[in-house]
């Protein structure tokens, strides 16, 4: 066995950045910005008013309540751009052009209409509140200005990017290639058919489903899915036809252990795989393997227990789609304990877990109950995952620990390193 941060320090040494490519904005979300971009444009591109009124001329001085003033014009969203002579009033809408040469807004619930036109627009107006210089203005350029940096290199890109690139008139984002992944599940006990009925001792096929959605979640393309029994050529086969569907890294589940059923590792050495590790200081999920394929493409065979699976794909399969995604290597954060845990020494354990807000404010971290690697719906309460350090036998409250949330990508839009 090998420590969790060797074991994870091969497969990032083993993995490197994908190339880059253009996607339009409504398919952003979820990838991860190759290129720190500039904006091109002030934003916004010209004054404006935040507020449906009228625009008026301060000079750096206060406008009284009282002040009456004649209504010069209309400036509507939309609006190309107009001169005002300063002595008068403009009505003016929200996210209307300012007229040249007019510098405060005052809201239309601040001003008496004393006079109306002919087609009952204000005429002649009394403010009834103070008004200085560049109240209720937007100014050019105060979300963001030219030549500003718009979005950072790295970036895991939301609807909120989106928003942004929209506003400053970008079309598309050059993006990091999503990882290209196959998944492979082993075991002649499993049925992927939920309307098939159950023979004895066989179960439903729940990593398949868990895995793909993951690792879609964690910036990867899955591109090949399939379900093998426990058949070393019927397995080989499956690798055979992953590869040739384009993966550049295999996962499988199952038969990585001792067991007589479990063929992954001598299967993989029969066609040439070079075995980087097998098995970890770590639970659940010790028997992890981690291999390059002849062919080149990466391969790690995680356990068959779902819960095994999903901290395998978590901390390794992550771990490699972060260099491949042109991420730096994860960091999560300490939190302190919430209660005292007894565990075996010589194993680092990956554990569900849920972050707790106390009354005075302060974050700590619960153990949920259930932490046997067969056991699924805990992790309907878990928020995050807490990994207790390899020597510690006994761990009393209060004690910190690493904490991570359910995904790398919630790491990252949440701020690594941030607690």
């Amino acid at each position: 066995m090998i420590p969790v941060q060797e074991a994870q320090s091969i497969v990032r040494a083993q993995c490197a950045c994908l190339e880059s490519e253009h996607v339009l904005l409504r398919d952003c979300a979820g990838r991860v910005l190759a290129r720190t971009t500039m904006s091109p444009v002030d934003l916004p591109p010209f004054d404006n008013s935040a507020m449906d009124g009228f625009a008026l001329r301060c000079a750096g001085s206060t406008l009284r309540a009282g002040a009456e003033f004649v209504v010069q014009g209309e400036q509507a969203a939309g609006d190309a751009a107009s001169s005002a002579d300063g002595h008068g009033a403009w009505e003016i809408m929200t996210g209307a052009r300012l007229p040249d040469g007019l510098d405060a807004v005052v809201p239309i619930e601040q001003i008496e209409v004393l006079a109306r036109d002919g087609m009952q627009r204000p005429s002649h107006i009394r403010l009834s509140a103070d008004v200085v210089a560049g109240q209720h203005v937007r100014r050019a350029g105060e979300d963001i200005s030219r030549d500003e940096v718009a979005l950072r290199a790295g970036s895991w890109l939301t609807p909120s990017h989106a928003l942004l690139a929209a506003g400053l008139g970008f079309a598309t984002l050059e993006v990091v290639r999503r990882p290209r992944v196959a998944v492979l599940c082993t075991g002649r006990e499993l049925v992927d058919d939920p309307t098939q009925a159950l023979r004895p001792g066989q179960i439903r096929n729940s990593n398949g489903v868990f895995l793909a959605l993951r690792l879609a979640a964690a910036g990867a393309d899955v591109v090949w899915q399939e379900t093998v029994p426990d058949e070393p050529e019927t397995f080989l086969a499956a690798v055979q036809r992953a590869l040739r569907a384009g993966a550049e890294l295999v996962l499988s589940t199952g038969a990585v252990s001792m067991g007589r059923y479990d063929f992954v590792p001598p299967a993989l050495q029969s066609i040439g795989a070079q075995i980087l590790f097998h098995k970890l200081a770590m639970r659940p999920g010790k028997p992890l393997l981690f291999a390059r394929l002849r062919e080149g493409p990466l391969y790690l065979g995680l356990p068959g227990n779902p819960v095994s699976a999903a901290v395998g794909l978590r901390f390794f399969v992550e771990a490699a789609l972060r260099v491949q995604l042109g991420l730096p290597e994860e960091r999560g954060w300490r939190l302190p304990l919430a209660h005292e845990v007894r565990k075996k020494p010589g194993f680092r354990l990956k554990q569900k877990a849920r972050l707790q807000l106390s009354a005075d404010g302060r974050w700590s971290v619960g153990l949920l109950r259930g932490q046997e690697s067969f056991r699924t719906q805990p992790l309907l309460a878990a928020n995050a995952w807490a990994s207790l350090p390899e020597a510690e036998e006994f761990l009393p409250a209060g004690s910190e620990v690493e904490v991570y949330a359910l995904g790398h990508e919630m790491n990252l839009m949440l701020g690594e390193q941030s607690a």
